[in-house]
């Protein structure tokens, strides 16, 4: 988001898309109802109340392992954490993916934690629209 490139920033982008992947939605199109939340703050709130299942697909029918699902809902939530240092690196997300180990809680999404206002700070955005027409 802040132009800066790194490792983290493939990190980031596999859990974007294992989360897309899961949810058969892409974060770029995704809208519930009519809140504004993107994919990853509706993974993110449906993991904090213990629905992450509910992220998943219809479309996949319960042709699906529960815990498989969970896990990778989970390693996808670690790799979109707000701080690239509390991402895991690309060789442990594959290490977590094959074995079956205790995961870290993933702390609050990238997404999430940019649209929370910083105490005691507010903005006043003006917006200016330009019409263009032919002659």
């Amino acid at each position: 988001m802040g132009g800066i490139f790194s490792e983290k920033s493939d990190v980031f982008s596999f859990g974007m898309m294992v989360l897309e992947i899961i949810s058969g939605k892409k974060n770029s199109s995704f809208h519930y109802y009519e809140k504004e939340l993107s994919l990853v703050d509706y993974a993110w709130q449906l993991w904090n109340e213990s629905r992450g299942l509910d992220l998943v697909d219809d479309a996949l029918a319960k042709s699906y392992s529960a815990a498989e699902a969970m896990r990778c809902i989970h390693i996808g939530l670690l790799c979109v954490q707000y701080h690239a240092s509390d991402r895991p690196t690309m060789v442990d997300v594959v290490s977590m993916l094959i074995k079956e180990t205790h995961l870290p809680q993933p702390k609050q999404s990238f997404i999430t934690c940019q649209r929370q206002p910083q105490a005691g700070t507010s903005s006043v955005n003006e917006v200016t629209l330009s019409l263009f027409e032919g002659r």
